[in-house]
C-alpha cells in the first residue's frame, strides 16, 4: 500500500493569493502535494507537513478537522528564513470510516517518515491524535520521552470508569500501553485549578515532570532543557491565553503569551532528539480575524527556524567540544557528572544506570540547567537527577 492511499492533495489554487506568492514566500519554496505525489526517497526533504481532518473524538471542541487548510493559507505567505528549507506538504490524511482508521493512517505515515529521517509536523484535529503519533514510535522500537504543552492533564475517565481515546483522556492510553515504551512524560503550562490532585499524585508516583504555567513567568529559558529532552511534542492550542489564541472552545484568560508559544516551538525545533511534533485543537469556528491561524503559522515558522539552527549536539561527538564537571554531595554518597557544550553553553547531567548499563552505555544523559550544576556544586542532590534515576531502576 502506498502512502498516497492515506492522503488527499492540497487545493493549491484555492490557497494561492490572487497575485501569487513572492519568490521569498514559503508557498514558493515548499513542495506541495496537489497533483503528483512527492518522491520521499530522494533525500530531498527534512520536514513534512501533514494535515489531519479528524475531530470526532474531540471533547467539546468540534471543528478542529478544518484547521489544516486555514493554517496553510497563512503559513505559505510567510517568508523563508536565512536558510534553504526542504519542506514537503503531503496534504491531508483522509478521514477514516472510523476514528481508529484515521489513527492507523497517522501512525503508519508518521513512522514511515521518521524511518526516512523526515520530521512530521502534524497540523489539525483534536489532541487524541497524540496517541497514534506516539504509537508510531512502537514501529521504531525505541523508548520515548513525550512532552505535552497543555493547561490540563488529559487523564479523565468516563462515568463508568472506563478509558476511551478522546482529547481529554488519551494520556491514559499512553501511560497504560503494553509493552511500555514511554520513558518519560513532561507537561509544561498546566494550571492548577484545571488539574485534580489525584492526577498530580500520578505524576509524582511515576516520577514524571509537571511544570505549572507560573514556573515560566519570569523566563521561558527554564523550559529549554525540558523541551530538549523530548523525542516528540504535542501542543494543545488551548495552552495559549484566549487574547492571543481565541480559536479553541476551551480557550481561557490565562495561558502562554503568543511570543512564548513561538519560543517553545523554536526550542522544540532546535532539539536534536525531536523527531515529530503535533499542533492540535485549533478550531477555526472560534477564531477572530484569523488571529489564531496566524499565530499557529508563526509557531510552525519558529519551529522550522529552530530546526535549521540545530547545534547537532546529539550524540555528543566529538568529545573535544564538551567540558566535563564533577561534583560530590555533602555526605560523599554520590559523584555527579555534568557536561557542558562549548558550542552552545547548554548543560547535561549524567545519571548512571543502576545495573551498570550496557557495555557501550553506562550513563543516561538528561538535559539540565546551570542552576542544577550550582545546586550539585553546593553538595545538594538536584531533584532532576533523583527522578531520572528512579525511572532507570
Amino acid at each position: 500500500m502506498s502512502l498516497s492511499d492515506f492522503l488527499s492533495p492540497v487545493d493549491f489554487n484555492e490557497l494561492t493569493p490572487e497575485n501569487g506568492f513572492y519568490t521569498s514566500h514559503l508557498g514558493s519554496k515548499i513542495e506541495v502535494y496537489h497533483s503528483d505525489f512527492p518522491d520521499l526517497d530522494e533525500n530531498k526533504f527534512d520536514i513534512a507537513i501533514i494535515g489531519v481532518q479528524e475531530g470526532r473524538n474531540s471533547e467539546g471542541n468540534e471543528g478542529t478537522a478544518e484547521a489544516a487548510d486555514i493554517f496553510r493559507k497563512h503559513f505559505y505567505a510567510l517568508n523563508e528564513g536565512n536558510y534553504t528549507t526542504r519542506i514537503v506538504d503531503m496534504g491531508n490524511i483522509k478521514t477514516g470510516h472510523k476514528v481508529s482508521d484515521t489513527y492507523v493512517a497517522l501512525k503508519l505515515l508518521t513512522a514511515e517518515l521518521m524511518k526516512k529521517n523526515i520530521l512530521p509536523v502534524i497540523i489539525g484535529g483534536s489532541q487524541d491524535l497524540t496517541y497514534p503519533q506516539f504509537m508510531a514510535y512502537e514501529e521504531l522500537e525505541q523508548k520515548v520521552d513525550l512532552l505535552v504543552v497543555d493547561s490540563r492533564f488529559d487523564l479523565e475517565e468516563n462515568a463508568e470508569g472506563t478509558i476511551e481515546t478522546t482529547s481529554s483522556s488519551y494520556l491514559n492510553k499512553i501511560f497504560l500501553h503494553e509493552p511500555n515504551f514511554l520513558f518519560n512524560f513532561s507537561n509544561i503550562g498546566y494550571q492548577t485549578f484545571f488539574v485534580n490532585q489525584e492526577s498530580l499524585k500520578v505524576m509524582e508516583k511515576l516520577y514524571f515532570d509537571a511544570h505549572r504555567l507560573g514556573d515560566f513567568a519570569e523566563s521561558m529559558n527554564v523550559s529549554e532543557p525540558i523541551i530538549r529532552n523530548a523525542n516528540m511534542v504535542s501542543f494543545d492550542i488551548s495552552a495559549i491565553r484566549s487574547s492571543d489564541a481565541c480559536g479553541n472552545a476551551h480557550a481561557t484568560p490565562n495561558g502562554f503569551y503568543g511570543e512564548q508559544a513561538c519560543q517553545i516551538s523554536r526550542y522544540a525545533g532546535m532539539n536534536d532528539k525531536l523527531s515529530s511534533i503535533g499542533f492540535y485543537e485549533f478550531n477555526p469556528e472560534f477564531d477572530r480575524n484569523g488571529q489564531t491561524a496566524m499565530l499557529l503559522s508563526q509557531m510552525v515558522w519558529y519551529f522550522v527556524d529552530g530546526f535549521y539552527n540545530r547545534k547537532k549536539e546529539f550524540p555528543m561527538l566529538p568529545k573535544s567540544q564538551y567540558l566535563t564537571y564533577r561534583t560530590s554531595l555533602k555526605d560523599g554518597s554520590h559523584e555527579l557528572v555534568f557536561i557542558k557544550s562549548k558550542k552552545s553553553d547548554r548543560w547535561w547531567m549524567q545519571v548512571p544506570y543502576p545495573s551498570g548499563g550496557s557495555k557501550n552505555e553506562r550513563h543516561h544523559l538528561v538535559p539540565c540547567t546551570y542552576e542544577d550544576y550550582l545546586s550539585a556544586n553546593n553538595g545538594e542532590m538536584p531533584d532532576l537527577w533523583w527522578r531520572t534515576y528512579q525511572k532507570l531502576i
